[in-house]
């Protein structure tokens, strides 16, 4: 099996040696990662991953060579306690019907949600669930998780089910997007060609025939000239949306990333969550200790840059316009301003979705958005792609 592991790891691009690999296996014989996945997943990335660009690469290849390992365990302890699996599944996550779900209201606003929230927590003493009060699981309380309700704060769930939150209150860990993706960018490239502005900058490589022909002409010998390549001069600023409701379209967003590093030679980018506030990573790991104040990126880029937003713009309402609506952190200006900030910065700007243009509508969050950017939304489809490139270039 670990050696399938390594063969998968260099087919999926991760760098690692035959010296790495042994080391891997003598680590593995002492007994340091002994029945726990967890422990074996970080092992093995310490041991044959030397650079963080290929860490997504790296769980790729984990993930194929190692896929139902977990689920293996988790079925070897449900015989082992004759537990029914339905039933355990059921008490974990509460489905409940129409009739049940309309009954249940609303507390009321984003600020009696957070100030019951507050309460909550000072008076809670352990673990619930099942309730309609206490922050736990599977219940119909405002607070918490696998419940319902129509609009809650999610604190300790592992994916979004009914896409009610108001509030996530949750420290998630995102991964890179994968700017070396291939398959699909070969079209992407051709519909952001609108976008050129071609200049000769670099060195002088490019052979220049004309001239060369003129200059052996007037000297009577082979007389080589070469002149810098032509590139794409435009700038182009990305911030791109990751982790929560983004997961389904990081392959679609990878390829349109990596057909935009190919493309642009000036481009510059920073991941955001949600909504732009202010604050913006460069890299998902470290987004908590090193990210870069919003208002130095409004400084640092002139208004000449083409500025493209990538995202959903699926979230709630207030994570819009209600200071302390973001997920994870509280804000004190509401999302809105600093949108308004940049579209003011950089004039030709748009904002790319990849959810369906038909779906648009059914989603309050996506029409604030595309209200605040006076209609320069755009689908992530080679058509939509295409009438952004041409609203960027007028």
């Amino acid at each position: 099996m670990f050696l399938r592991f390594f063969e998968t790891l260099r087919e999926t691009g991760v760098p690692v040696s035959l010296r790495e690999f042994l080391s891997f296996l003598e680590i593995l014989k002492r007994g340091l990662a002994t029945y726990d996945v967890e422990a074996f997943y970080y092992l093995a990335r310490i041991s044959m991953v030397k650079d963080e660009r290929h860490l997504d690469r790296f769980d790729q290849a984990f993930a194929k060579t190692f896929e139902g390992m977990e689920a293996i365990e988790l079925g070897d302890v449900l015989e082992a306690l004759e537990l029914p699996e339905d039933w355990l599944r059921k008490m974990a996550e509460k489905h409940m019907t129409s009739e049940e779900m309309a009954e249940i209201e609303s507390l009321g606003g984003f600020d009696k949600l957070m100030e019951t929230l507050k309460e909550r927590l000072k008076e809670q003493q352990g673990r619930h669930q099942g309730g309609n009060k206490w922050i736990g699981t599977a219940g119909t309380s405002p607070f918490g998780a696998y419940g319902y309700n129509p609009e809650g704060v999610r604190i300790g769930q592992d994916k979004s089910r009914h896409q009610r939150a108001v509030k996530v209150w949750d420290k998630r860990e995102f991964r890179n997007l994968d700017d070396t993706i291939e398959l699909g960018t070969r079209n992407i490239k051709v519909a952001m060609k609108r976008l050129r502005k071609w200049a000769r900058d670099g060195a002088h490589e490019e052979l220049d025939l004309d001239e060369t022909i003129k200059a052996t002409a007037d000297h009577g010998y082979l007389d080589v000239k070469t002149r810098p390549e032509r590139r794409n001069a435009v700038k182009v600023l990305m911030f791109l949306d990751v982790g929560g409701s983004m997961d389904p379209h990081i392959k679609m967003v990878e390829e349109l990333f990596s057909a935009a590093k190919t493309e642009f030679k000036h481009l510059e980018y920073y991941y955001f969550h949600n909504c732009l506030y202010n604050g913006v990573w460069r890299d998902n790991v470290r987004r908590w200790d090193q990210q870069t104040p919003t208002a130095e990126v409004l400084r640092t880029y002139g208004s000449d840059y083409k500025c493209i937003f990538v995202g959903d713009a699926s979230m709630s309402p207030y994570e819009i316009f209600a200071p302390g609506g973001a997920n994870e952190f509280w804000n004190e200006e509401p999302g809105e301003v600093w949108l308004q900030r940049a579209r003011q910065q950089w004039p030709h700007h748009i904002w790319l979705n990849p959810v369906p243009e038909r779906h648009w509508q059914y989603t309050q969050s996506v029409t604030m958005i595309r209200e605040i950017f006076e209609d320069r939304m755009v689908p992530l489809t080679l058509e939509g792609i295409e009438r952004g490139m041409k609203e960027l270039g007028r």
